[in-house]
């Protein structure tokens, strides 16, 4: 495939078309109605099947997945920095030596250069990425424990190398942005809306946040690389119906996370408030993670919220 072939192709990978997929399935089973519970991107998914398909509903529960409507995603990237930001002081604020841990890594990197076993280089972006995991429950833990190792054993090289996972998912990558894009462009809004305490505080880390520099850095990218910059400037179409939100008939509740820092706490309220009936749960017992760490507790709040008990 060309790269324009490729893009063509990926377009049709979206929450809209998910829906679509969906329904078909519920009709090739012979299903009136179905509940369904989205989980992140799931939960993005759900809102855009209430948008297009509510008949097909019996219910719709979201955790940490209810997405802005009609928001810019330059809005929406400003605010992801700020919760990672201070994700970072938090972080450093628990392990304080790993700062200066973070700070000889970078050297190192760009000093020296290293090498991932799958042959990548690690690169300083890389370093930077490894603040992904700080929306989960142990995600302060795991890159602690990452950076506990030598920098030149076996363990650590391979940790870095599986990095944010690309290499088995690389789709999550090149249409990650698109995720948010309800009726625009992103044109890598990550990388345009980059903070300058980055360059400020090299040690701070970054979320889940995609750069163009990605698509060199991890060979697994390399060949989606043209492709993902044609989607950063493609025009999205809308995902959301608002006028069919407001009109909203099929019971509907979120668990909301405060600190979550992949999908923002208030422009999650403001969809609530925008989805005729829909109820919320906001709570900060839990980070993204929190149907994995306690789904029957969570599970069943929004079972009872759904259900009106």
């Amino acid at each position: 495939m060309t790269p324009a072939e490729q893009a063509d192709y990926l377009r049709h990978f979206r929450a809209d078309s998910i829906v679509r997929d969906a329904e078909l399935v519920r009709e090739g089973l012979g299903i009136d109605r179905w509940s369904v519970l989205g989980q992140s991107f799931g939960g993005f998914c759900s809102l855009c099947y209430l948008s297009i398909a509510p008949e097909a509903l019996r219910e719709a529960m979201f955790t940490g997945g209810v997405p802005p409507i009609s928001t810019p995603v330059d809005d929406v990237y400003a605010r992801t920095y700020e919760r990672t930001l201070e994700m970072s002081r938090r972080y450093y604020e628990r392990y304080p030596a790993d700062r200066e841990r973070v700070l000889a890594l970078r050297a190192l990197v760009e000093r020296e250069g290293m090498r991932l076993p799958s042959g990548d280089r690690l690169t300083p972006d890389r370093v930077r990425a490894l603040g992904h995991p700080f929306g989960f429950s142990d995600g302060f833990e795991t890159v602690h424990y990452l950076l506990e190792q030598p920098f030149d054993s076996r363990g650590f090289l391979h940790d870095m190398d599986i990095g944010m996972g690309f290499a088995r998912n690389p789709i999550y990558a090149v249409l990650h942005e698109s995720s948010y894009a309800d009726g625009f462009a992103t044109r890598w809004a990550a990388e345009r809306l980059l903070p300058d305490a980055y360059a400020e505080s090299p040690e701070l880390f970054t979320g889940e946040h995609v750069f163009r520099s990605m698509f060199d850095d991890y060979g697994s990218l390399a060949p989606l690389g043209e492709a993902a910059g044609i989607l950063a400037e493609h025009e999205w179409n809308a995902l959301y119906d608002a006028d069919v939100l407001r009109a909203n008939e099929i019971p509907a509740a979120a668990a909301i996370y405060n600190d979550d820092i992949y999908v923002d706490r208030d422009f999650s309220e403001q969809t609530v408030a925008q989805v005729r009936g829909m109820r919320a749960w906001v709570t900060s017992e839990y980070l993204h993670n929190g149907l994995r760490a306690d789904g029957d507790r969570i599970l069943a709040h929004l079972i009872d919220l759904v259900r009106g008990r």
